[in-house]
């Protein structure tokens, strides 16, 4: 470490008395997000306006949110994992957006930095996270190559003691407002090339040289509190910004796009318990028929459903806290990743849906919690991999396993597999069988969708064995293995339909009606 790194850290630590308690903090969090959110404002009326107003963000980064994912040597809590998911979660009872914006700073910037970044820039970041409230963000995403990042054409060269950095991203969280930018880019050889590997550099947008220019804000259909849009960049930056892979630049991006899928769970927490708590009041209070909602049989099947999406939840936030430490490298987990992030992002857009269905036309309004809910969750579905492309990537890992096993039951190879060898039992009727293992692309989303759901079925096993509440984890247990048997008569129906070209033709229905 640099003797002025020392003096800066050395200087942070006295500046920062100590650390209170994490149930204080949060605690500290809830008053304030009722103050702003509630008191000095409604919620339901901010969430008509895209952006913020500036007292609200004021009030709310005063308690020193971000301070969970800076290093404790820094003045920060620590990192810790449990933190990081505590945090998403209490934020998310209020507002998935505002979940989503310290998810971000967190697991897209923080985080990575932290782990990756050089010693010497360290502290003057988390300094100004700290006293200054920044906030930073990550930028992969191209307007050409979404899914596709191996192939960006982001390229950086050397000149001098600087990296030069040129390309268009988009769709990155907080375009606009962060000051700070995680920036992804490959090198271009002599022969203007790009180079295989993708390297990760830091971009401060208040320096000489690494102002980024916004080119366009997006109308995002949900999330109004979250700025996104299109960036044109042709930075300068210094030698000290480039972050150190481990290895490689590709598994240090999949370290970081993995660490945050597993935290996705944080955000689905507190959202699911909003929307499980706002169905219950309404069908308690609604009166139909001469009874309240809450008596019928349908709405018992929904709020079951609701009961058992917040156990999955809370069996994945457990795992996650257990598993996905910044100390782990988790370039090689991604089957466990995307199977999380898939599965609850699921989760919380039908749990969005059923609120609506049970509330019924009032909740199809923007400025209800439950029509809210369905807009803002649905992206979670398509950001950080689009969950058709992970379901089918679960299935490639899992047939790569089975070929190298040489084991082609599904069963067999599941029960001796650490992700499911206890869920397997529960559904052994389902899965007792010999996979093809040359695959059609439809059928690997298809069994994607089954393992996702023993795999969270494994998780919510191990949650019931540590002494979680009985009965939800039986609830949970049931509601999976319907979902598995659910999914396993679609992936066993034979479709292989394929679109019709110039279906147009011969098909307008007022031909074929008389008169």
């Amino acid at each position: 470490m640099h003797a002025a790194t020392a003096e800066v850290i050395s200087a942070t630590n006295k500046n920062h008395p100590e650390l209170v308690p994490f149930s204080q903090f949060l605690d500290k969090l809830r008053e304030k997000m009722k103050q702003v959110f509630h008191v000095r404002a409604d919620i339901d009326d901010l969430s008509l306006k895209r952006g913020l107003p500036p007292f609200v963000m004021r009030e709310i980064m005063s308690v020193n949110p971000l301070s969970v994912g800076i290093p404790k040597q820094y003045g920060g809590r620590g990192g810790v994992m449990k933190e990081n998911i505590a945090l998403l979660a209490t934020a998310s009872y209020e507002s998935l957006a505002l979940s989503l914006t310290f998810g971000i700073n967190s697991a897209l910037f923080l985080q990575p930095f932290g782990k990756f970044g050089q010693d010497e820039v360290k502290a003057g970041v988390f300094n100004r996270f700290l006293k200054e409230k920044a906030m930073g963000g990550l930028m992969i995403t191209e307007p050409d190559f979404g899914s596709d990042a191996l192939n960006m054409q982001t390229s950086y060269t050397e000149k001098g003691s600087k990296y030069h950095l040129k390309g268009k991203k988009h769709w990155a969280g907080l375009t606009g407002w962060a000051d700070y930018w995680l920036l992804s880019a490959r090198q271009k050889s002599s022969s203007d090339k790009l180079m295989r590997d993708i390297d990760f550099f830091l971009c401060d947008v208040n320096a000489p040289g690494q102002n980024i220019v916004v080119e366009e804000f997006y109308e995002n259909l949900g999330l109004y509190a979250i700025p996104y849009g299109r960036n044109r960049l042709d930075v300068q930056l210094p030698m000290a910004h480039k972050l150190v892979p481990e290895t490689t630049g590709v598994k240090m991006m999949l370290d970081l796009l993995h660490r945050s899928r597993m935290q996705f769970p944080g955000m689905g927490m507190g959202f699911i318990q909003r929307m499980l708590d706002e169905a219950l009041t309404h069908t308690r209070e609604r009166q139909v028929g001469g009874k309240s909602l809450f008596h019928y049989d349908q709405v018992q099947h929904r709020l079951s459903e609701l009961q058992a999406s917040y156990t999955i939840c809370s069996a994945m936030c457990a795992n996650s806290s257990e598993k996905a430490g910044l100390d782990v490298d988790l370039s090689s987990q991604g089957m466990e990743a995307n199977a999380v992030k898939s599965v609850i992002t699921d989760l919380m857009q039908d749990a969005a849906q059923s609120v609506v269905q049970l509330v019924g036309a009032k909740a199809y309004k923007i400025n209800h919690i439950a029509g809210r809910g369905t807009a803002d969750s649905r992206p979670f579905q398509i950001f950080e991999g689009s969950n058709d492309i992970l379901y089918a990537q679960i299935s490639e890992a899992l047939v790569k396993m089975m070929k190298r096993t040489r084991e082609n039951n599904l069963f067999q190879f599941l029960k001796g597999f650490d992700l499911t060898d206890k869920a397997v039992h529960f559904v052994k009727k389902q899965l007792d069988f010999n996979l093809d293992l040359q695959i059609q692309q439809r059928k690997l989303v298809e069994m994607g969708k089954v393992i996702g759901r023993v795999i969270s079925l494994n998780q919510v096993l191990d949650l019931g064995d540590k002494g979680f509440k009985k009965e939800l984890i039986d609830g949970s247990v049931t509601f999976l293995q319907q979902e598995i048997s659910k999914l396993m008569s679609a992936f066993n129906f034979k479709n292989n339909e394929t679109v019709v070209d110039g279906y147009e033709e011969n098909s307008s229905w007022m031909n074929f009606v008389a008169g």
